[in-house]
């Protein structure tokens, strides 16, 4: 199986969590939008897969990205590249774009039993912890890797190409 092949629609995701489900193991969610894959990246999605038996990936569309802010410019990479990227990674069993700001949708058609966030947001009423919850899912959050992120390593280049 490629990387490209792991990339599939909401539905066809939430078809597969709902197999996973059935035969008792753990389907783990988390999203963003996985611009330029960095070391914070790679250990956020090894802990989230560390949290289950099936990891799905929601990427962020790229009309949502520019919805989100993210800054002039962003995404810097299309949505389909992110997808692809990201499923090629061995910890990630499944990939969706999605084209909601928040995923709520998306939650509610995967129905995962656990959502993962960065720990950037613990402590913080998250927009789609009623989705979770009505899922019948549980919250986790990952811990932090300090000062890695697209919008840190954009902000590097600029400045050295100044």
């Amino acid at each position: 199986m490629t990387a490209a092949d792991k990339v599939v629609d909401r539905a066809q995701a939430a078809a597969r969590a709902a197999e996973v489900k059935a035969r008792g193991d753990t389907v783990v969610f988390t999203c963003g939008v996985f611009d330029l894959i960095h070391v914070g990246h790679v250990r956020y999605l090894e802990y989230a897969r560390g949290l289950g038996d099936f990891l799905i990936v929601g990427i962020n569309s790229d009309a949502s990205v520019r919805e989100l802010g993210k800054g002039p410019g962003r995404p810097l990479v299309p949505q389909d590249e992110r997808a692809e990227i990201v499923a090629a990674l061995g910890c990630v069993d499944l990939v969706c774009i999605y084209d909601e700001v928040r995923p709520n949708d998306t939650i509610a058609m995967i129905r995962p039993n656990v959502h993962v966030k960065d720990a950037a947001y613990e402590g913080a009423q998250l927009p789609e912890a009623d989705a979770v919850k009505q899922a019948g899912g549980v919250i986790r959050f990952a811990p932090r890797v300090d000062d890695r992120s697209t919008t840190k390593i954009v902000e590097r280049i600029a400045k050295d190409a100044r």
